[in-house]
């Protein structure tokens, strides 16, 4: 790892690492995406989605979001091994939602999406990017990270609570043109508060 790495610890091996993601990952995250969600959330996004899905243009957003960030705590991360793409990471500061206060506990960090390429699963790769992201956010002085779930994707919620993240009773519903999709909120405290965690 380089010496000038943003991250506060080391985040993976030459074979699997993770690492900020460049302009030129943009194609790979976009099929990632389009993998993923085609295959594991089948049954989750509305076939309207999937079957409408554009990855040119989807790889255009991403290289937006990795070359010009809305803010400095914007940031694209990939899980890479031997030099492919498998899986990415989206995150930046919290919106909050309607009537929702600011959290106690400090500022809040929120995780756009993560996901890991199906067939590059079970390899530890969704744990080194929830630690980077984790990581990056707790070096930039947050206090909490926190990620909306489709309420019925059960994996994720699994990945998440094993991770030590709860639900914080927030849900939302989303119109995606087609069958809302219900979500539900994850967190997890990254700084000591009251003597807990």
């Amino acid at each position: 790892m380089q010496p000038t790495s943003p991250f506060p610890r080391r985040s993976g091996t030459a074979e699997a690492s993770v690492r900020p993601a460049q302009r030129s990952d943009a194609p790979a995250v976009a099929r990632v995406q389009a993998v993923t969600w085609r295959t594991a959330y089948r049954t989750v996004l509305p076939s309207e989605v999937l079957d409408g899905w554009d990855e040119a243009a989807a790889a255009e957003a991403w290289r937006a979001a990795v070359t010009a960030p809305p803010t400095p705590g914007h940031r694209v991360l990939v899980a890479v091994e031997q030099d492919v793409v498998v899986g990415f990471a989206a995150s930046g500061p919290a919106e909050l939602a309607a009537d929702e206060h600011p959290h106690p506990a400090g500022p809040s960090s929120e995780i756009a999406t993560l996901l890991v390429e199906p067939r590059w699963g079970r390899r530890g790769h969704g744990s080194r990017l929830l630690a980077a992201v984790t990581d990056l956010a707790r070096a930039d002085g947050t206090a909490r990270v926190q990620v909306w779930l489709p309420e019925q994707d059960a994996v994720s919620a699994g990945f998440f609570e094993s991770a030590g993240w709860a639900r914080d009773g927030w849900t939302r519903t989303l119109d995606t043109g087609g069958t809302p999709l219900r979500e539900v909120r994850w967190h997890t405290l990254l700084q000591e508060t009251d003597g807990s965690r």
